[in-house]
């Protein structure tokens, strides 16, 4: 049995239509019939998942034109505490523990949750990827 609501809906559909017209001519018609019925379903469930990406294409538009820093400088904001945490825990803190091991008093460094600071800086560097490729493209304004 399918795992996803349509293609469920399209087995037991099928089979139910088996048991009722024993007739394969009308068997034939219903199941292409129940088809058409899933394929629009689908058709507009796309539309619809389009519909929304494009509403929120305007809305990052409008945020990056916005000259307020408060509304335009939130990723670049999010970008450099991804850069900073990055940089505490791979230079400062090997660098710190290091230099107190030296001198014989032993300090912990904190540790920051790189899983989460990773998940992150991923997101952001796959928008900043995108961004890029609308630059190389002639796409993205000044």
């Amino acid at each position: 049995m399918a795992f996803d609501p349509i293609s469920a809906a399209l087995d037991i559909g099928g089979k139910l239509i088996d048991r009722l017209w024993p007739d394969p001519a009308q068997k034939d018609a219903a199941k292409l019939e129940l088809l058409k019925m899933t394929q629009t379903g689908e058709l507009a469930q796309l539309t619809a998942d389009t519909d929304i990406a494009k509403a929120q294409n305007a809305v990052n538009a409008a945020e990056a034109a916005n000259p307020n820093l408060f509304v335009s400088g939130w990723r670049p904001a999010v970008g450099w505490v991804c850069a900073l945490g990055l940089l505490s825990q791979f230079i400062f803190r090997p660098f710190a523990m290091f230099l107190s091991q030296w001198f014989g008093r032993i300090v912990d460094y904190p540790s920051l949750d790189m899983g989460t600071l990773l998940t992150l800086l991923a997101g952001m560097l796959g928008l900043g990827s995108m961004r890029m490729y609308e630059k190389l493209n002639g796409v993205a304004t000044k």
